[in-house]
């Protein structure tokens, strides 16, 4: 059996949840689009860049979750999808996916569980790696659990999740890990084989150095 990884934005996705998701909000009149769309731009920036400070970017993104309930927030979400999420899944990310089928796949995001897990299960993916939020009496406090899936997280994440479900990476003929991210360079090195998604420049770079396959799942950048 192989152990099939993907990130999601920018990956499987033609676009970014994470982002979108706050724009959704500014759109809707949810937020405020001057307090919150150059922030957004600016944390978004920072992300392709490699320089993202995450524990700064959840406070900003996860504090509107805490302001709302679980009812209407998963309201919204249903509309999200749909203007959303679903014009950025394309056939060519369904069908990679589907190739993997009754391999042990997971999505392994930096993007909140709240967002992707519909995304996942749009994606007929039992197992998201996700940074995880707090709950309380079935609503969002606004912060985190554990440690986000961001960077050297990722590995972490996917080790402790395997070592849940009996397995470590060894276990595997092979494991696979795509992505499109320079932050996610740390996971890509811990794999068998790593492929690069329509990868950032840096990440094509790293990539092409180091003969990694480089997969145009959404057409050249």
């Amino acid at each position: 059996m192989k152990l099939v990884l993907f990130d999601l934005d920018n990956t499987l996705l033609d676009g970014d949840s994470d982002f979108e998701w706050a724009q959704f909000l500014i759109e809707k009149k949810i937020l405020d689009k001057d307090s919150y769309e150059s922030r957004n731009e600016q944390f978004y920036r920072a992300y392709q860049s490699g320089t993202l400070d995450i524990m700064e970017f959840l406070d900003f993104q996860l504090r509107p979750l805490s302001q709302y309930s679980r009812h209407q927030l998963n309201d919204w979400h249903k509309d999200f999808m749909r203007e959303k999420i679903h014009p950025m899944i394309k056939d060519p990310a369904r069908e990679l996916v589907h190739r993997f089928e009754g391999e042990l796949i997971a999505i392994v995001t930096a993007t909140n569980a709240f967002i992707t897990r519909p995304i996942a299960d749009e994606f007929g993916v039992k197992h998201l790696i996700a940074t995880d939020l707090e709950e309380k009496k079935g609503e969002f406090t606004g912060r985190v659990v554990g440690l986000p899936s961001f960077k050297e997280g990722k590995v972490k994440r996917v080790d402790s999740w395997l070592s849940s479900i009996g397995f470590a990476k060894h276990s595997f003929e092979e494991s696979l890990f795509f992505s499109d991210s320079i932050n996610d360079l740390p996971l890509l090195e811990e794999v068998h084989t790593p492929v690069a998604v329509n990868p950032d420049p840096r990440l094509l770079a790293h990539a092409e150095s180091k003969g990694w396959e480089v997969l145009h799942l959404h057409g050249e950048n």
